[in-house]
């Protein structure tokens, strides 16, 4: 387990546990209250679960939480052999929910998480899983208005990835996440505890197979866009406007295919809502989930 960070970090940790799912030491977090209905939260990438950290208490009010890093991030296993396709990542999500006796529940994600999502929503759309909603932060839902920073598209090289990934820095992670931030990006001290959940398990080994999944939404668009544009599932986006990788264009993008839209603009908010302006991302998914069960109960 990771040895430094903030108090915070390692409160984070000590509130969950390592179990097997699906053949993989996988790092999962709970809060299971009986009649709250389950939140399933699933992250981005490079980061892990504890992008939830601020969310956490506030949603548990409310919700039985779910939350894991995925396969090759922070404290779950990392395997240098691993193809970490979306639909194993989704797999994962599953598991997780079955554990708990669950075949579904809302979701709330982020980035990465996103696709993950949209191939949950595929497989919702094909009656292998119950889904109640689901809320959409900063991602790549649409291959065309992904604009990746140009550490991804070296990674991505079968001959730089490589190289780039075992000189990857904690300032050049830090300068990263700061440029595709908004006016207040995450603190110098939260990006040290990212940083240290990255690394965990020899985890920069992971980020060139991980960043596979720009490949894979391009090979996938026909049945993950397809997923999220004609589904019934209540769906949400909540979206930081300065955010250069899929900001203000993709709340474009996503208001001319998606039927009924809505969307959320945060204008000052880069691409982690939910660690840059927490208590909007809340306001937001609160509304919005009051107003998705209404709906569902008057089906």
């Amino acid at each position: 387990m990771v040895r430094v960070g903030s108090a915070r970090l390692q409160e984070w940790i000590r509130g969950g546990q390592r179990i097997e799912l699906a053949g993989h030491g996988v790092f999962v977090r709970t809060a299971i209250s009986p009649g709250r209905p389950p939140l399933l939260l699933i992250h981005g990438y490079p980061t892990t679960s504890y992008d939830w950290h601020h969310l956490w208490t506030p949603l548990a009010e409310r919700f039985s939480l779910l939350a894991l890093d995925l396969l090759g991030f922070g404290l779950s296993d990392k395997p240098h052999d691993s193809a970490y396709t979306i639909a194993g990542q989704a797999d994962l999500c599953v598991a997780l929910l079955a554990r708990h006796g669950l075949d579904g529940a809302h979701v709330l994600a982020h980035d990465y998480g996103d696709t993950v999502a949209q191939e949950l929503l595929a497989r919702e759309r094909e009656g292998r899983l119950a889904l109640s909603s689901v809320v959409f932060l900063n991602g790549g839902l649409f291959p065309e208005t992904h604009r990746p920073r140009p550490v991804q598209t070296w990674l991505a090289n079968p001959l730089v990835g490589p190289l780039l990934e075992r000189a990857m820095s904690h300032e050049r992670f830090a300068a990263t996440m700061r440029e595709i931030g908004g006016r207040t990006p995450p603190a110098a001290d939260e990006l040290a505890d990212l940083w240290s959940l990255m690394i965990e398990r020899d985890g920069k080994r992971a980020l060139r197979r991980l960043i596979d999944y720009m490949r894979q939404r391009r090979e996938n668009r026909t049945r993950w866009v397809g997923a999220l544009v004609e589904t019934a599932v209540p769906r949400l986006l909540i979206c930081g406007a300065l955010d250069p990788v899929s900001g203000r264009h993709l709340a474009e993008r996503y208001r001319e295919l998606v039927p009924q839209p809505r969307v959320v603009l945060l204008e000052e908010i880069g691409h982690y809502p939910q660690l840059e302006a927490p208590e909007a991302v809340l306001e937001a998914f609160l509304v919005f989930h009051a107003s998705a069960s209404m709906t569902q109960e008057d089906r």
